[in-house]
C-alpha cells in the first residue's frame, strides 16, 4: 500500500500501567508492531514524543523558562528514541537514530541525504530533538519529516480509534469519523495535532491517517491498506 513512511508515537505510549518513564513492555509491543512490517517492500521512519519523561510546554507554566523546558523536552524524546533503536535491534531491525541536535557521542546527527540512505538501506530511522527549536511540538516535527522525506503517509498512532467529534474515553456517545478532509477538521474543530503540524500537511498535501496502536496488527492492517482508523486527506 505504501513505500515510505512516517510513524508519529506519543512519549505516553511506553510508559504502559506506570505514570511516568518508560515499561518495558510497552516498549517491546511497539518494537515488535514496528518489526512486523520491516521488510523490504517499506521504508520507515519514525518520530516519537518525550512527555512520559519530562513535557516542555507543562513545565513551562509551572515557571521554568520555556526555551530552557522546551530543550529538556528534546532531550527527553533523545532517550525514547534510543530506547526504541534498542528494543528493534534485538527484534533483528536495523535502525538508526538521528537527532536534530548534534550529539555525535550518541547518535547521528539529521542530514538528509544521509537519512535517505539509511531508508533506502531498509533501517527504521528514528528522529529525535523534535525540530531542534523550541516552540515545536514534535507533531510539528512529525509533519516536518514526512515532508522532508517525502512519505506517502503520517501515520499517528494514539490509544484511541481515531477522530471522533468529543473525547471518546469520557463520552460513550462520541462520533468515529471514517474519512475527513482538512477543511472538515477545521470547520469542525477537531483536534487532530496541532494547527502547526496539521497546516503543514494540509499546505503540502501530506495524508494523515490516525489510527490505534494499542490493538495488535492494526499497524499491520494500515500498511496493508485496510479501513483502520481515520484517514484525512485534502
Amino acid at each position: 500500500m505504501y513505500n515510505r513512511i512516517l510513524l508519529k508515537l506519543s512519549g505516553e505510549s511506553l510508559t504502559g500501567k506506570q505514570k511516568f518513564g518508560i515499561d518495558s513492555d510497552s516498549l517491546n509491543y511497539i518494537a515488535a508492531e514496528v518489526a512486523k512490517i520491516a521488510n523490504p517492500d517499506i521504508q520507515i521512519a519514525i518520530v516519537i514524543g518525550g512527555g512520559n519523561i519530562y513535557r516542555g510546554l507543562s513545565a513551562s507554566r509551572q515557571g521554568v523558562d520555556r526555551i530552557t523546558a522546551d530543550n529538556m523536552g528534546m532531550l527527553a524524546t533523545l532517550i525514547n528514541s534510543l530506547a526504541l533503536q534498542n528494543a528493534l535491534i534485538h527484534k533483528g531491525v536495523p535502525s538508526v537514530v538521528q537527532s536534530a541536535i548534534k550529539m555525535e557521542q550518541i547518535c547521528e546527527y539529521y542530514i538528509i541525504r544521509n537519512t535517505m540512505k539509511h531508508l533506502e538501506e531498509h533501517k527504521v530511522v528514528i528522529f529525535s530533538g523534535g525540530t531542534g527549536n523550541p516552540y515545536f511540538s514534535t507533531d510539528t516535527a512529525a509533519a516536518l519529516r514526512a515532508i522532508e522525506i517525502k512519505a506517502d503517509i503520517l501515520l499517528k498512532g494514539t490509544r484511541v480509534d481515531g477522530v471522533y467529534d468529543k473525547d471518546p474515553e469520557t463520552n460513550f456517545d462520541a462520533k468515529f469519523f471514517r474519512n475527513l478532509t482538512f477543511v472538515q477538521v477545521l470547520d469542525k474543530g477537531l483536534r487532530v495535532m496541532d494547527l502547526t503540524a496539521f497546516t503543514l500537511c494540509r499546505e503540502n498535501k501530506m495524508p494523515v491517517q490516525i489510527f490505534n496502536m494499542n490493538k495488535e496488527d492494526n499497524l499491520k492492517k494500515v500498511i496493508s491498506g485496510k479501513k483502520v482508523g481515520t484517514t484525512i486527506t485534502i
